[in-house]
């Protein structure tokens, strides 16, 4: 087996609210779009996510009116700072503020308009740890 990327799939009420979101604030592309579901990649092959709307017959009977819960989707990033800044500039709806973790992870969410929780993560050596050399 050869994994080439990595696709979350999520039930949403509002297909395109949350499409609005992940391309506005998260730089992500529709590929594919119909009324019942929206295709999103980026083109730094970050990963993709597929967007069902809840109760649509795409989905297995016994799963179509579930809603994402105790799901982050988290997404490891360079330049957090920065980003941190535009996502406040540009409004998006910030759940958790910027902090740092003393292990080493600096990290914000985001919270799209039907809940799902949207977690970014940049790794930093922890206080008094020296980065490695190579």
């Amino acid at each position: 087996m050869n994994i080439i990327t990595t696709t979350v799939s999520l039930a949403v009420d509002n297909v395109a609210a949350s499409s609005a979101f992940f391309t506005t604030h998260l730089g992500f592309r529709e590929v594919m779009a119909d009324p019942s579901f929206v295709s999103l990649t980026r083109d730094d092959a970050a990963g993709d996510v597929v967007l069902l709307r809840r109760g649509s017959d795409m989905l297995p009977s016994e799963q179509r009116y579930e809603r994402p819960a105790g799901l982050v989707l988290a997404f490891t990033v360079t330049g957090l700072e920065a980003e941190y800044r535009r996502l406040r500039r540009e409004g998006a709806n910030i759940t958790m503020p910027m902090r740092e973790e003393p292990w080493g992870e600096r990290l914000v969410q985001l919270t799209d308009p039907n809940g799902v929780v949207v977690q970014l993560v940049e790794w930093i050596p922890p206080a008094g740890v020296q980065p490695l050399q190579t």
